[in-house]
């Protein structure tokens, strides 16, 4: 090693890597600097390190390096070459079993045990994640890379919605691969420092869901049913189109399971009881926990006030299935 590259070598090392406190060359935040006709060419990889960080690093790294007798430039490149978001896929292969209600639910839990987390409603024809989670009206802004900036809502996740980009009320008549690239816009947006985005998947498998495994996998998926034999054979070809592509089933949800009369107090089960537990059992995934079909559940969700963070109705069942779904996590 020359004078002048080791010089700068100790001189990169002095300024710290945010994350592990040690030299960003020590650490292998960034690799030997390059030196040429009094230029130093610094890469740094900052895939974990936010935007305001980033930009003091930036300034430590031109501070220590012109310090250098013969140093008349410095050049730093800022790459992003590991990724640390993970997805969670909420799925069903059927609509009407309640995929965006537990979503957003998940979310707000997850977020309340100490997550960062984003939500993002891939129900491109039918999203209902604004009206959930109060945001309605509440429009994304964009980057200067034209990167859509996710809605902050008072849940303390970020969020994004075909709902926030078109008017109250339209209909979107896409056709499947704009549907997908749609998809592509939410997931890709700047995120910030999310480590957990959850996905409210469309009922089906269509050409969101395809877009979904081949490009961006998610590292599980969260089924969803109702009790009754029909729900639970849609979301049985929900499973087998994500394990093909070997996304793992992290458990199964069963949703509207008992219903309490206010007045008498008697439960009745009017779509069946036990079936997706049964059907969790049978192929050898966890069962998650079980959501009561309350009338409270469903006001609260209109009003936009998710139970999960108000602690209403069924806050204990969507929490508990949060916190499977944080050892799931963990683990």
């Amino acid at each position: 090693m020359t004078d002048i590259a080791k010089q700068l070598s100790i001189a990169l090392d002095s300024v710290l890597d945010p994350v592990s406190g040690q030299g960003l060359f020590t650490s292998g935040r960034a690799p030997a600097p390059r030196f040429a006709d009094g230029i130093v060419t610094v890469i740094i990889d900052v895939t974990d390190i936010n935007a305001d960080k980033r930009a003091l690093v930036e300034a430590d790294v031109n501070l220590a390096l012109k310090a250098i007798e013969g140093v008349q430039d410095v050049r730093v490149a800022m790459t992003s070459t590991r990724t640390t978001r993970r997805i969670i896929a909420v799925g069903s292969g059927k609509g009407g079993v309640g995929k965006s209600t537990l979503s957003a639910n998940l979310a707000v839990s997850l977020a309340r045990r100490g997550m960062r987390v984003g939500l993002i409603d891939a129900d491109i024809y039918g999203p209902s994640q604004p009206r959930l989670l109060g945001a309605e009206g509440r429009k994304p802004t964009a980057t200067d890379e034209k990167k859509l900036v996710p809605v902050q809502t008072e849940y303390g996740i970020g969020m994004l919605s075909m709902g926030q980009l078109v008017k109250p009320g339209q209909a979107i008549a896409w056709r499947g691969p704009m549907a997908g690239n749609a998809l592509g816009q939410l997931i890709d947006a700047d995120w910030g420092e999310t480590e957990t985005l959850i996905v409210d998947l469309p009922p089906g498998t269509g050409d969101v869901q395809l877009t979904m495994i081949q490009k961006y996998k998610p590292a599980g998926a969260v089924i969803v049913s109702t009790p009754q034999d029909l729900a639970l054979i849609d979301a049985r070809r929900a499973i087998n189109l994500l394990t093909e592509a070997d996304v793992p089933i992290i458990g199964l949800v069963e949703n509207m399971a008992g219903y309490q009369c206010p007045e008498c107090g008697a439960i009745s089960d009017p779509f069946g009881t036990g079936g997706a537990e049964a059907a969790a059992q049978e192929l050898g995934y966890d069962f998650l926990g079980r959501i009561p079909l309350e009338l409270g559940i469903r006001t609260a969700s209109d009003e936009g006030i998710p139970p999960a963070a108000s602690g209403g109705p069924g806050a204990d069942a969507f929490n508990a299935v949060a916190g499977k779904l944080t050892d799931w996590i963990a683990r």
